[in-house]
């Protein structure tokens, strides 16, 4: 998970990545303007990932306290994890969708209605076969 975290192209603001500029002051890297459609998608994008690390954070902290308390729930543990697993799964389609709109997607699951790319022979979301979907 934290390396699919690595790989978003996040704002350098958030990576601390910033260039400097010739007086070592922090230069604003241009960002190109994303489709409209693709506005939704990012800001949707933007609030899992900001709920999937609050939740991560949350998870782990919970565990600390218990552990340093030496009354580990696995029961609550094994819930807050199921919690964040969800999250990481809409996150992961809401990045896979972006990613199909950049390289033009070659169609949609007819079970989930899952976009999928033309290299794709089974559905991402739900592991349908698209070989009859491709070839038509």
């Amino acid at each position: 998970m934290i390396e699919r975290l690595r790989e978003l192209k996040l704002p350098e603001r958030l990576t601390g990545k910033a260039r400097a500029n010739g007086n070592g002051a922090p230069k604003p890297a241009p960002t190109p303007e994303p489709a409209p459609d693709n506005k939704e998608l990012i800001a949707q994008r933007d609030r899992l990932l900001e709920k999937f690390t609050v939740m991560q954070a949350d998870l782990g902290g919970a565990f600390y306290e218990m552990a340093i308390r030496d009354h580990v729930r696995l029961d609550v543990l094994t819930r807050k994890a199921g919690e964040l697993q969800r999250v990481d799964a809409e996150l992961l389609a809401v990045e896979r969708q972006l990613e199909l709109e950049r390289t033009d997607a070659a169609g949609h699951c007819p079970t989930c209605n899952a976009p999928f790319g033309r290299a794709d022979r089974f559905c991402p979301q739900c592991g349908s076969s698209l070989v009859a979907v491709a070839g038509s």
